[in-house]
């Protein structure tokens, strides 16, 4: 647990380690604070581990552990375990103070005893920092007892030598007192603080399913991440209470948070309680509300709550009333009784104009089944809906339900808004019974249709594919249900190789959609279309994406495969318009990110990553790939993980972060694997092989990629996002000696480039022939593709692809002893993979400029009197040669290391002696 909680702490970690680094240099200080829980001791005690480690000597205690009857309680407790050499280098007055503490005989305190025993204890510091630095370290100092935080005050004025002070500090209620106020070096040095804040909700979901032993659903972490606020401590305690197989149930208050509330809230009035509760019960209260609630004046109203709000249990801002923290509330609403809870809700249903939360109140007002109620919650799911909180319109369909209108419709939206936030498996809890209990109808055909998608989001596209069959007879009555199956259904089969059969299902969606009157499902039938036909092989569908631009609805929430703007994205991407694409993107991911649309956004996050890395933009690509691991941790499920890895893995590789990239590819393809499709996993394949080839294991990428170089056969067409791999796999087979296998993969992109115009084939195909014709020994063929295929490149915005095609162009110029435009490509190849951030590929082309640019034993030698300040005759002499010898070698020379004077010459020369 600790090690998790760590990595989530890894800034924090970082801070704490570089604190250790100052106190072998200077004497330091640093005080980690935060609240009760949120895991100040595990990184303290990380902190005297990795001090230990390094051999310092370390001198630790727990305060709120030590036996507090006797004074420096905590003191005798640091110098417990130093031996006998320093305490016999004491004068003979500290030797018996030393000993006094460690028997705990020091009681009555005096000013003259606090000196000597402060003047000890930095003694001791002082002999023991002469052999190695010191670290003393006192978790939960506010529990420090009067005496010995005198001391440890005495020694923080006077801290000096290779000593540090590590403390940790939570709130102490009973005195508000800080370290702050006390803990006062002198002179320059300063105490360093770290507020440790609440956990993120992802890093909250990993720590709590490694210990748990199973994940929790998605609502479930939110909740509890909310109420504990990231604290780790309560946020196990209401982990374990939760009821998983329920989203609808509210989390409990287990006994033990209860207490700790009850404790902290004290005995209350009756009056008081029930303003308590009404703002407990409230999801917005103010004063005037909770006055009505109560039937009180807002003055009387104010009267009750100001002494809440000096003892910190609610906060005041305007006429709004907030808890100072979650649990206060749900412990609040926790003890009252479910009658008083019952009448509190219906209280506020009269008040309420919002229908959302009236209709809340009223359900959770209620005991029993009754059509107004029920028809105030269907009213608000579909304000819920229509807002994008598929979170709310759930919890109230999930009340319907359990007031007595549990019927398939309200089943089947309550299931669609749970898969929509990513919890899925209660979606389909709700959901699968329906198939076997409705008879042959267009319903039952929506219930295969919704649980086929919920099979295709869990990587079961086979399954997808049954289900979908079946549903079509089901469906054939109602022709909005029918185009919803071949959607689904054409998207099913793509995935599954069956591109023919995913064709006609798209072209049947559409044309039925197109004459219906629906324009919503007609432009989701026609972005289908779009992307279907790209991957098949067909181009660009402009006609059909344009209408299906123009009638989308942005806030419908629809998967990205029939998505409008995202298949828009998607063709501007493979088509090569690489801003436009990502700025596409990123307003289809801000729209799913607003309508908090979970199921869709992993894959967004994966195409976003891809138009980065074909930008060289790592930097966003990065975060949008670090945002991925973490969403997937929170969510769940081995396809998700898959995702977020690959795109990791991605972004590793191409920036020269090796072990990363093998770590994110290994998880990738393992989480491909135990959800049973290989080829969700092909975006890690592609980073392994791209990483292999970018290192000269040649051999090792051919192995990786085999599979995808398989898959071309049956692909019936080639873009930027299926065919990305090539480039790398015609390398590796050219370096391996096999021309005869590269050349038909050279043979598509040339074919496809040119069929369908794409400036990135036609590029990479240029350069791709030429690596063949150098193979073959033609340099002077191999010259000429490398130079067309940087024409292409000119109409391209992936500058790393074009240093690429440089770095090749570079060699073969020098090969047919070009060495000024060589070199000049060279350069202009280095300088673009250094500001891309790509440091392997970098390394390659320094590697090449340094091979031709290395300069002669003769060139050397007027290198290095020139750049000492001789002029040329003077070099001439001194070598006896001419003077113009000495310039028609310092010409050579400054081309060969790209200056132009003798004072870039000296610092040139300056830094090679260093190196």
């Amino acid at each position: 647990m600790a090690g998790g909680l760590l990595a989530e702490r890894s800034a924090e970690l970082r801070s704490v380690t570089d604190f250790l680094t100052s106190i072998t240099e200077r004497p330091s200080g640093l005080v980690i604070d935060g609240e009760v829980g949120i895991g100040k001791t595990t990184l303290w005690s990380a902190a005297v581990q990795r001090a230990q480690d390094r051999r310092f000597r370390v001198l630790t205690a727990r305060a709120g552990d030590v036996e507090s009857g006797s004074a420096y309680a905590v003191i005798a407790e640091l110098i417990n375990d130093v031996d006998c050499g320093p305490a016999d280098a004491l004068p003979a007055v500290q030797r018996r103070a030393m000993d006094r503490m460690r028997r705990r005989e020091l009681g009555r305190r005096s000013p003259a005893e606090d000196r000597i025993v402060a003047t000890t204890f930095l003694s001791i510091l002082h002999i023991l920092a002469a052999e190695s630095p010191v670290l003393v370290a006192i978790d939960d100092v506010q529990w420090l007892d009067a005496a010995s935080k005198s001391v440890i005050a005495f020694v923080a004025r006077r801290l000096d030598r290779r000593i540090g002070l590590l403390l940790t500090e939570g709130s102490r209620p009973d005195t508000g007192e800080t370290t702050a106020s006390w803990l006062r070096p002198a002179g320059e040095e300063t105490i360093a603080r770290l507020r440790l804040g609440p956990l993120s909700v992802g890093g909250l979901h990993t720590l709590l399913s490694d210990r748990l032993g199973y994940p929790l659903p998605r609502p479930t972490t939110v909740e509890i991440a909310e109420l504990s606020r990231g604290n780790l401590h309560h946020a196990l305690e209401l982990a374990r209470a939760a009821d998983i197989r329920s989203p609808s149930n509210h989390l409990g208050l287990p006994v033990p948070l209860a207490e700790l509330v009850r404790h902290r809230m004290g005995p209350l009035r009756g009056d008081v309680r029930d303003v308590l509760l009404a703002a407990a019960c409230a999801s917005d209260p103010t004063v005037g509300l909770l006055a009505q609630a109560t039937g009180s004046s807002v003055e009387h109203t104010v009267e009750l709550l100001e002494p809440l709000e000096d003892k910190g249990i609610i906060d005041i801002q305007g006429n709004r009333v907030r808890f100072s923290h979650p649990l206060l509330a749900r412990g609040v609403y926790a003890d009252a009784d479910s009658a008083c809870r019952r009448s509190m809700h219906r209280t506020l249903a009269d008040i309420e104009s919002q229908p959302e939360l009236r209709a809340r109140h009223l359900a959770l007002s209620s005991i029993g089944s009754d059509p107004a109620t029920l028809t105030a919650l269907d009213a608000a799911t579909d304000t819920a809906c229509a807002r994008g909180a598929p979170a709310a319109a759930a919890e109230l369909l999930d009340l319907a339900r359990q007031l007595g209108g549990d019927t398939p419709q309200r089943r089947i939206r309550a299931a669609e808004c749970h898969f929509q936030v990513g919890n899925a498996g209660p979606a389909r809890a709700i959901i699968e019974p329906l198939i076997s209990q409705l008879p042959p109808s267009p319903l039952r055909g929506t219930v295969a249709n919704l649980l086929a998608e919920m099979c295709m989001h869990d990587n079961s596209f086979t399954g997808a594919v049954e289900l979908l069959r079946g549903a079509e007879d089901d469906a054939a009555a109602d022709p909005a249900v029918l185009v919803r199956t071949f959607l689904l259904r054409s998207f099913a089969e793509l995935n599954t190789g069956e591109y023919a059969d995913s064709l006609q299902h798209a072209l049947h969606a559409a044309t039925l959609a197109g004459g219906l009157g629906l324009p919503v499902l007609a432009s989701q039938a026609r972005a289908n279309k779009v992307s279907v036909g790209l991957v098949c092989g067909q181009g660009v569908d402009e006609p059909s994406l344009q209408v299906a631009l123009s009638s989308e609805d942005p806030d419908v929430d629809v998967a990205l495969p029939f998505s409008a703007s995202a298949v828009n994205a998607l063709t501007l991407a493979w088509t090569g318009h690489l801003e436009q694409a990502r700025a596409q993107m990123q307003v289809v991911r801000n729209r799913y990110i607003e309508r908090k649309a979970n199921s869709h956004i992993m894959f967004v996050d994966l195409h976003s990553t891809l138009i980065d890395v074909w930008r060289a933009d790592f930097a966003a690509a990065t975060l949008t790939a670090e945002d991925a691991i973490e969403r997937a941790e929170l969510l769940g499920g081995d396809h998700r993980t898959v995702i977020a890895h690959s795109a990791s893995a991605l972004v590793s590789a191409y920036t020269g972060r090796e072990r990363d990239a093998r770590v994110d590819a290994r998880a990738a393809i393992d989480g491909a694997n135990r959800c049973g499709s290989t080829r969700l996993a092909d975006t890690a394949v592609m980073a392994l092989g791209f990483l292999d080839v970018t290192l000269g294991n040649y051999a090792e990428a051919l192995t990786r990629l085999q599979p995808l170089i398989a898959g071309l056969k049956t692909l019936p067409g080639l873009e930027l996002g299926t065919a990305a791999f090539i480039p790398d796999a015609v390398e590796a087979m050219l370096a391996l000696g096999n021309r005869s296998e590269a050349e038909p993969l050279i043979d598509l992109l040339e074919h496809n480039g040119r069929r369908l115009d794409r400036p990135w084939m036609l590029a990479v195909g240029a350069r791709c022939r030429s690596m063949w014709w150098s193979a073959q020994g033609d340099a002077e063929a191999a010259t000429s593709m490398a130079q067309q295929a940087m024409v292409e490149h000119d109409r391209l915005p992936m500058p790393f692809e074009r240093a690429r095609t440089q770095l090749l162009l570079g060699q073969l110029l020098y090969g047919q002893h070009l060495a000024e435009a060589a070199t000049v490509t060279l350069r202009e190849a280095l300088r673009t993979f250094d500001q891309a951030g790509t440091p392997l590929w970098a390394n390659r082309a320094r590697e090449e400029l340094d091979q031709h640019l290395r300069l002669t034993p003769s060139e050397q030698g007027v290198a290095e009197l020139a750049a000492s300040g001789m002029t040329n005759y003077d070099v001439a002499a001194l070598l006896d040669i001419s003077p113009k010898t000495v310039e028609a070698n310092l010409t050579r020379i400054y081309r060969k290391l790209g200056i132009r004077s003798r004072a870039e010459l000296g610092k040139r020369m300056s830094h090679s002696r260093l190196l």
